[in-house]
């Protein structure tokens, strides 16, 4: 049975990158040796793998991948942390948080 992933990176600016690939091994050396000059990790080098979730189905390793994509950060960083009680309270308060979390505040 093959094995697919999906897979947060974070990257030395402190953008985060989400994936998906068959081969989680040589795709993260992919992303650090900078193999496509076009990619989205070139530039923000080096690289560093904060996430990743393992798939029998590839349709279910894309789905997850087009899910995170659309996350916010603050939702995305309540993942790689295992928060799950802040990553279910900003999905459900998207609009007092905010894409980002901008207007998150203090209280």
């Amino acid at each position: 049975m093959k094995t697919y992933y999906t897979y947060i990176l974070q990257c030395s600016d402190g953008s985060f990158y989400v994936g998906m690939t068959s081969n989680l091994e040589r795709r993260l050396q992919e992303h650090e040796f900078g193999v496509n000059e076009d990619a989205y990790t070139f530039n923000k080098r080096p690289v560093e793998l904060k996430w990743f979730e393992e798939f029998s189905d590839v349709s279910q390793a894309i789905a997850t991948e087009k899910q995170l994509k659309g996350w916010s950060r603050r939702k995305k960083i309540a993942l790689i942390e295992r928060d799950w009680e802040n990553l279910v309270l900003y999905a459900k308060n998207y609009t007092q948080f905010g894409k980002d979390g901008a207007s998150l505040s203090s209280d």
